[in-house]
């Protein structure tokens, strides 16, 4: 499909046209970090990495030394030559590692690997080209972090004390690489799923202490929870998720917000059909105001004002982000090879 036009007019302005970007590789996508309005790279299966310098125009696509076998599921780059990723799978097999690139993905040096059971990266974040975080699953009872502060070419596990237990059954997902977000020199949270109500963990001082909080979401299963999470500022958040194992629809409220910082929840408009699967979510400039764009496997929903849900399209979806300017581009990736590409404007 050449473009997904939206069905609906909002105030009288139409929503965004996603145009499909040819890149030649089949591998699946759901790391996505969007530089510029014309710097983008993504990572996916069998250790591919994808990167652009032109806006979507011509594309680079590295396979990974060493990691030929592994899904690189996150994905953080700084520039047009400089990037880390993250592999998710169990450590124990030899899939959780960290690489790192300088010369724009030419060379790639693995700059960490655990092997310890229950060990399974989830995200990957920074705050800014030095200091970063890196999410996996809990081991004996706590989340696992682990920081660098030279860029991501050395990486140690943060001190377990500092975070509060887990509940039986209590996972991170590995779905978007935005489970776990970053604002400002210091915030830091993260969103869990699985067990018997979904918690969004958050820390002030760059993951020295922590706090957790309960949302109105309460999982029926372990394949559902928050999937994606996000803050514009330190008090304004968003939360997304659903049942992946259902993405058509569940109980489960798919769209949730803060205004405190993450201490308290609650339930945002609900999509149409209510409870579908949202595995990313990202803040776009619209011409009404900065709105939301959401994306799962029903493709991707619109809400320019907050208040309600546009449909997009019918395409399956696992990342969105969006430029930080007023550029108003918004990129998006997805299984077999997919990227897409839109303007708000």
């Amino acid at each position: 499909m050449q473009t997904l036009i939206s069905i609906l007019l909002l105030a009288g302005a139409a929503a965004p046209q996603w145009q499909k970007i040819d890149v030649p590789t089949t591998a699946s996508f759901r790391g996505l970090s969007v530089v510029s309005k014309d710097i983008v790279w993504a990572s996916g299966s069998e250790g591919t990495v994808i990167r652009t310098l032109d806006g979507g125009k011509q594309w680079s696509v590295t396979t990974v030394p060493g990691a030929e076998k592994l899904d690189l599921r996150g994905i953080r780059a700084f520039d047009g030559r400089t990037a880390v990723v993250i592999s998710a799978g169990p450590a124990e097999k030899g899939q959780a590692r960290i690489y790192r690139t300088t010369d724009g993905g030419e060379t790639w040096q693995q700059v960490f690997e655990e092997k310890r059971a229950g060990i399974f990266f989830d995200a990957v974040a920074f705050w800014d080209r030095r200091h970063g975080i890196v999410l996996s699953d809990p081991v004996g009872g706590k989340f696992a972090l682990f920081a660098t502060d030279d860029g991501g070419a050395a990486w140690e596990q943060l001190p377990p004390s500092a975070l509060p237990p887990t509940l039986p059954n209590e996972g991170a997902f590995a779905a978007s690489n935005s489970c776990l977000t970053v604002q400002g020199p210091s915030r830091v949270w993260f969103a869990t799923g699985g067990a018997s109500v979904a918690r969004v963990f958050r820390s002030r001082d760059r993951a020295r202490t922590w706090m957790v909080s309960e949302t109105p979401m309460h999982p029926a299963n372990a394949s559902s929870g928050i999937f994606s999470l996000l803050f514009r500022d330190k008090r304004f958040g968003v939360a997304v998720g659903g049942d992946y194992a259902h993405p058509e629809e569940s109980d489960l409220p798919s769209v949730m917000f803060t205004s405190d910082g993450g201490a308290t929840w609650r339930e945002g408009t609900p999509t149409k059909p209510r409870g579908v699967y949202l595995s990313s979510i990202a803040f776009v400039w619209t011409p009404i105001q900065d709105g939301l764009m959401a994306v799962g496997t029903r493709g991707a929903i619109l809400s320019p004002a907050k208040d309600r849900w546009i449909t997009q399209g019918p395409e399956s979806l696992n990342s969105v982000a969006a430029t930080d300017d007023r550029s108003a581009i918004v990129w998006a990736v997805g299984p077999k090879g997919l990227v897409l590409r839109a303007s708000m404007r």
